[in-house]
């Protein structure tokens, strides 16, 4: 009996927190980051500020904690990829699982403007380079443990592993950078494909 009662519980807990995290990007994009207060967002959601702090810790939570998210998904496409492929094609897959959170339904049209919000906050901005390099960490401590595998491992002073991970996470923020100064002009996608193949002949 225990089990359906926890399935139902965290099922209302992420439609709360998805409550608050749609009500709080309204009121972002409206009124910017610094200038919307956890008070705001609580009287958007008809709830005290303590409410929503048991869902979320800070205002950068909501924009930011789905990425703490996604690392797991990331290594889980890494570790799918054959043990002989190109570590760089390897990395493309990685950044593939950054890209789908964009796609997701009801995402897309909040792409653009949380990304704005995003890159114009600078405790935002901090706190998702943080993450990147975290995601950045993990992806290495992989590529690693997947060169051993396939019995070719680097040697402890070797960059490549580091090098061509974040080779492949620059070119994800300078997608964003690029697709954001062009007005978001064809898809997030794109950006990230055009941005990836100018490293890719290197790589």
């Amino acid at each position: 009996m225990s089990e359906p009662r926890t399935g139902l519980r965290e099922r209302t807990r992420r439609a709360v927190r998805r409550e608050i995290a749609q009500a709080a990007n309204a009121l972002f994009q409206a009124r910017g980051f610094e200038a919307t207060t956890i008070d705001d967002i609580a009287a958007a959601v008809g709830m005290s500020q303590r409410s929503v702090f048991r869902y979320f810790s800070s205002k950068e939570e909501i924009v930011l904690g789905k990425f703490d998210l996604v690392v797991d998904d990331m290594l889980t496409a890494l570790r799918a990829r054959p043990l002989d492929e190109p570590v760089w094609t390897s990395l493309r897959r990685v950044v593939d699982v950054l890209v789908a959170v964009t796609r997701a339904p009801g995402h897309e049209e909040m792409v653009e403007p949380m990304h704005r919000v995003v890159f114009g906050a600078p405790a935002l901005l901090a706190g998702y380079l943080e993450r990147l390099q975290r995601m950045q960490e993990a992806v290495v401590a992989e590529l690693v443990a997947r060169a051993e595998a396939a019995g070719a491992p680097y040697a402890a002073d070797d960059p490549t592993p580091r090098a061509l991970t974040a080779a492949a996470f620059g070119c994800l923020v300078a997608a964003q950078h690029s697709w954001l100064d062009s007005g978001a002009k064809g898809s997030f996608a794109d950006a990230v494909d055009r941005a990836l193949a100018t490293i890719a002949p290197r790589a």
